[in-house]
């Protein structure tokens, strides 16, 4: 009989159990769909015949009864704090507070602390001493070592080091978590649970850490990196960790990494290898619901379920290697695709959904355009040590054939109850060659796939920082856009192509964001999909701005690190609001950037209310932290 995992007590005595095998904590509300970590856990969890209950959203502010309802789980706690970071979750980039939550019903805020993952797990620890704590999700696995954190403006620890966590199990975790769950099931001490991959914990320094016979590891190679006290003194010493992170983080065959902090040793055991199509297709087969549950009924709608409710993912990981994403170091570099066969029985599955109405809003991943992409030679791909398959340019090993992909989208959109099929995913246009069928899958996507506006993400347009984001030069925008142009006089459609671009991205000064103002005001753009940078935990372009050292070269760059610094390259892309232009000729006074004045708004002389402002300090004051 279908059934959600349950949430309540009176679920679980419904249901007959008298104990529960494991219990999932998470920061969202339950979503039982496989685009949701707790859910995806929860299922497979449930198939391999473990008692799974979940605690969505517990208030940590009172008594802690939510904590406390299933008892003591017999196995362990697994601990997320959901589908994003808290912290991201919390704030914008300025560091103001968001007033609003996808993953809750009615979208309202304030239904999970900050840095959720450090609350969860402290108040477990203190209520079941005894019970292993495994955390897991985004938050967790983005800061299993030390790491910069943007809203405390710090290095922090691992989050080993600032939680009572017995493990952390990192990136996609399905086959980890069975093993874990196998392994007390069956008696094992967690110790025992220290040699399986992808899995992170700490040990005391009583033991020498390049010792193999003191760890209980996988038969890799063991790197040392530079302790958290050394980063603590010396931010070279953290952009040269990075730089061996992420090398290892890219492979299919890592090392084991070692860290020290204080009189502990945190260690990062490497990846499972990439899943085969066969266990995505299982993970994605399993019985979810496809709903939230129904307990928030009466509560409104769940945003971040309604935006992916009639979609479809192809695929995980992404091979890009973009300097501000966090996708390859969390899902892996190389591409996990779903077989067509199970991607075509979602959509029968979706389909048959009484609220459905004919259309379908993606068919896509982490990118639109990568499923079934691989190496040719596997062996190739196990001693290959590039962020990237397509920068700077395309690997000659990848195979990147786009033809299955448009010979996908016209199956599903034959289907008889689909009225119209989107692609809202992004696509990677560097992805694209005349011999790969990249142009034609472009063109299927836009006449056939696209509501009118086609979203790119060129990201900017100064080739300099360009290269500090891994992103290709914007000449291919160009060519995108004339292709787009050509496509669309052809086919008789009125359609736009909306460009999406960061600013304050390490590397990108105030002349930059002129030079890419004044490119857009030549090709006829007024931008909307536009975001200022936001540094986020084990991505490139984090320790750019926290070290001012590009890690890839271990040399200096520019960083605009103020908030005045950052609002003057945001409001460069609302050049054509009148309201701007004051304080956008003042910041380019200040900076004798003087000469975008005239090119920017057709007159030679400054506004009149525009004045040279007063060089910045050198030291700002941060913003006033929330109070938690």
């Amino acid at each position: 009989m279908p059934h959600f995992l349950p949430i309540t007590l009176d679920e679980v005595k419904r249901l007959g159990w008298e104990q529960v095998d494991v219990v999932l904590v998470t920061g969202d509300a339950y979503i039982d769909h496989p685009s949701f970590g707790t859910a995806v856990i929860g299922r497979t969890l449930e198939a391999a015949g473990f008692r799974v209950a979940i605690i969505p959203q517990p208030n940590w502010r009172d008594d802690l009864r939510d904590f406390r309802k299933f008892g003591r789980p017999r196995l362990f706690f697994g601990v997320t704090s959901g589908a994003m970071d808290s912290m991201v979750n919390h704030y914008t980039a300025a560091r103001r507070l968001r007033h609003d939550d996808a993953y809750t019903p009615g979208g309202q805020a304030g239904f999970r602390p900050d840095r959720a993952t450090y609350v969860y797990t402290r108040i477990l620890k203190q209520l079941y001493p005894d019970v292993p704590v495994i955390m897991a999700g985004i938050e967790a696995s983005m800061r299993r070592l030390a790491h910069y954190d943007y809203w405390d403006d710090r290095l922090f620890p691992s989050i080993l080091i600032d939680t009572p966590a017995d493990l952390l199990n990192y990136g996609m975790g399905e086959r980890t978590t069975l093993k874990i769950a196998r392994l007390l099931d069956a008696g094992h001490p967690i110790e025992d649970l220290y040699g399986l991959p992808q899995v992170a914990y700490c040990r005391s320094n009583r033991s020498n850490p390049s010792n193999r016979s003191t760890l209980n590891t996988l038969n890799s190679q063991i790197i040392e990196l530079h302790s958290y006290e050394e980063c603590q003194r010396s931010k070279r010493a953290e952009a040269e960790n990075y730089q061996i992170i992420e090398r290892e983080s890219n492979k299919i065959e890592a090392a084991t990494l070692i860290q020290q902090h204080g009189n502990r040793y945190v260690v990062v055991n490497p990846p499972e290898p990439p899943m085969t199509t066969e266990e995505i297709d299982a993970s994605f087969d399993l019985p979810y619901m496809r709903l939230p549950h129904p307990k928030y009924k009466k509560r409104g709608t769940i945003p971040a379920f309604e935006m992916i409710r009639w979609s479809v993912c192809t695929h995980r990981g992404c091979f890009g290697g973009c300097s501000f994403c966090t996708i390859s170091a969390h899902q892996g570099k190389q591409i996990a695709s779903r077989s067509e066969e199970s991607i075509l029985r979602e959509v029968e599955l979706i389909t048959a959904d009484p609220d459905f109405h004919g259309v379908l809003t993606d068919l896509g991943g982490p990118s639109a355009n990568m499923w079934r992409m691989k190496g040719r030679n596997p062996e190739l791909c196990r001693k290959c040590v590039r962020y990237s398959c397509s920068m700077p340019s395309l690997c000659p090993n990848l195979d990147s054939d786009h033809r299955p992909m448009i010979a996908l989208l016209r199956k599903v959109a034959s289907h008889p109850k689909v009225k119209h099929l989107y692609v809202g995913s992004g696509i990677r246009c560097d992805l694209f060659t005349e011999d790969n069928g990249g142009w034609q899958y472009f063109r299927q996507v836009v006449v056939s796939h696209t509501s009118g506006r086609l979203k790119v993400a060129p990201e900017h347009t100064s080739p300099h920082v360009l290269s500090m984001m891994r992103k290709p030069s914007f000449d291919l925008f160009r060519t995108t856009k004339s292709r787009f142009d050509e496509i669309c006089r052809e086919a008789g459609l009125r359609y736009q192509l909306i460009p999406y671009f960061i600013s304050s991205h390490p590397g990108c000064r105030l002349e930059d964001m002129a030079d890419l103002a004044l490119t857009m005001k030549q090709m006829g753009y007024r931008l909307e999909q536009i975001q200022d940078f936001t540094p986020t935990p084990m991505t490139l372009a984090t320790e750019m701005y926290y070290t001012g050292i590009d890690p890839t070269t271990m040399k200096p760059l520019h960083v605009a690190t103020s908030p005045a610094d950052k609002a003057d390259q945001r409001r460069l892309f609302f050049f054509y609001q009148p309201d701007q232009r004051p304080a956008i000729e003042a910041s380019l006074l200040t900076h004798h950037l003087d000469r975008y004045i005239p090119l920017l708004f057709g007159d030679q002389q400054p506004s009149k209310t525009a004045k040279r402002r007063p060089s910045p300090a050198k030291n700002y004051p941060m913003p006033p932290r929330r109070r938690k």
